[in-house]
């Protein structure tokens, strides 16, 4: 007998069954992983400068901090956009 979070499992599979990457499809996914990191990482370093130059002036320090996750959450949607595409892509 199958424990209800198995059923659950299973009717999810149905519905919406696992895609299977080649290699070179988990590849490009793994650069553009590498790439948006890298990235946010430049952003982080860049913002956060200007914020510690900045400290005492809040009202600075909140836009650059408010800026600095308006840049994080636009790459992270790029990341997921270019994923997709990867995904979707019918590799040889």
């Amino acid at each position: 007998m199958k424990s209800a979070f198995e059923l659950a499992m299973s009717r999810l599979e149905n519905e919406s069954p696992t895609q299977k990457l080649t290699d070179d499809q988990k590849s490009k996914l793994a650069e553009v992983d590498t790439e948006i990191n890298a990235k946010i990482a430049e952003q982080k370093l860049f913002l956060q400068e200007h914020i510690r130059k900045a400290a005492g002036d809040h009202a600075a320090e909140a836009q650059l901090r408010k800026q600095l996750s308006t840049e994080i959450a636009r790459l992270e949607e790029k990341r997921e956009s270019k994923k997709e595409k990867v995904r979707a892509s019918k590799s040889d």
